[in-house]
């Protein structure tokens, strides 16, 4: 009989070798430093923001307001967009002039109707109320300037409320379009220091890796 324990062991069969990852090198690379620098790309540059493309300039029909692309000019007082929070329009009665009229109004009404005026006064003091009752109704436009981290300022524009509306839509959109192209300027700013900071670092790396390598190969051999 054949001893089981006497045959001589059976050969393994040989194991394939493990593949190596990217990931397991750059792993071992960083472990060791003393082998190479470890390849970093580097940031895209960042974009650069184009200037703002000039606008028409736009007046008003009495010359009390003008705008451009960059400033607002009203009653000769003129304010940087950028110093500009939003523009406010609105209409505004004469309230004292409103109630005088109303007022003077019926009290000539009344004394016609009571016989203590005649026609002739009569007439001409309810012509006179009436007046100031329309100058009253009509009113003013308020344009409020919200100025950032000032206070505010109030200008009174005459006329119907409708253009002056538009207008200051203009202004606010105008506004809103400086605001923005400057957060990009800072944006693009932030990230250009940000991108110059990681390159400055990633050369004291290289520098202080190099300067390392240098160091261990004068290092004398025991």
């Amino acid at each position: 009989m054949n001893n089981v324990d006497n045959q001589p062991p059976a050969e393994s069969a040989p194991v394939a070798p493990e593949p190596i990852s990217g990931a397991a090198l750059l792993t071992d690379a960083a472990a060791s430093p003393a082998s190479g620098p470890v390849y970093q790309p580097a940031p895209a540059p960042p974009e650069e923001v184009a200037p703002l493309p000039p606008l028409p300039t736009v007046q008003s029909k009495d010359g009390r307001v003008t705008l451009t692309g960059t400033s607002l000019t009203v009653r000769g007082q003129e304010f940087a967009l950028r110093e500009l929070e939003r523009a406010e329009l609105t209409p505004v009665k004469w309230i004292l002039w409103y109630l005088l009229g109303a007022l003077g109004l019926a009290g000539v009404m009344i004394a016609f109707l009571q016989n203590w005026l005649r026609t002739g006064p009569a007439m001409t003091g309810m012509a006179l109320t009436a007046l100031l009752l329309a100058y009253g109704h009509r009113g003013t436009n308020r344009l409020r300037l919200h100025r950032l981290g000032r206070e505010a300022l109030n200008f009174a524009l005459p006329g119907e409320p409708a253009p002056w509306q538009s207008l200051s839509a203009e202004v606010n959109r105008r506004i809103f379009r400086v605001h923005d192209h400057a957060a990009r300027e800072a944006a693009a700013l932030l990230a250009a220091a940000d991108a110059a900071m990681q390159q400055a670092a990633r050369e004291a790396q290289a520098a202080a890796e190099s300067e390392a390598s240098a160091n261990n190969n004068t290092l004398p051999a025991n």
